[in-house]
């Protein structure tokens, strides 16, 4: 097990740099730093969640940022899979969680863990918006069309508006979810839970 304390200065370190770089406050604001589209606030969650801990994950194929595709199959006997479902591009929170994730590339792969973020928008969007973060790690995929077929099947895809959930799901080398957390969309989920939850699976 590793050693707390050290964890919780190392996270609040990265959310605060990653704060100063891209302009986005702890409580999901931004400022000019970025192209940011304002969205009111929302009602917390407006899905059924379908999956629950225990299941085997529902496989998929997407189209990535980066050309090609991605399917989560290629990852079983391999990685911890770490989803991240997000509402939308250019948006306050999604903005500051997905380089959040960036700033804490060594942790995931201390634990053999890689991400997927997943979003409703098309793939030129993410493109854009990728680039405007400054790259990530992680690939990129768009669950765009057929609209939300991937988030649909995993129980988050918000009836009202056909965008996906703020939500993660740890999927262990066999196919299996451990950890879910379908948040509040108008909040950036901690990154210490992800870590805790990630650390139970890897068995460290």
């Amino acid at each position: 097990m590793k050693v707390w304390s050290y964890r919780w200065v190392w996270m609040v370190v990265v959310v605060f740099s990653l704060c100063v770089w891209t302009g986005v406050s702890p409580a999901g604001g931004a400022d000019a730093k970025m192209p940011i589209y304002q969205v009111p606030h929302l009602k917390s969650r407006d899905s059924v969640v379908r999956l629950k801990v225990g299941d085997r994950a529902p496989d998929f194929t997407l189209p990535s940022v980066s050309h090609g595709t991605v399917s989560l199959s290629s990852f079983i006997g391999k990685k911890i899979v770490v989803l991240s479902f997000v509402p939308a591009a250019f948006t306050p929170v999604c903005s500051s969680q997905w380089p959040m994730y960036n700033m804490a590339e060594s942790m995931f792969k201390d634990y053999h863990a890689v991400v997927l973020g997943i979003a409703t928008d098309n793939v030129p969007s993410l493109y854009a918006w990728s680039k405007t973060m400054g790259g990530l790690w992680f690939p990129v995929l768009s669950d765009f069309w057929p609209h939300g077929r991937v988030a649909a099947a995993y129980g988050v895809l918000r009836q009202s508006s056909g965008t996906a959930e703020r939500a993660l799901f740890v999927i262990d080398k066999q196919g299996i979810i451990r950890y879910l957390d379908i948040h509040d969309i108008n909040e950036r989920p901690p990154l210490d839970e992800l870590d805790r939850a990630l650390a139970e699976v890897a068995g460290k």
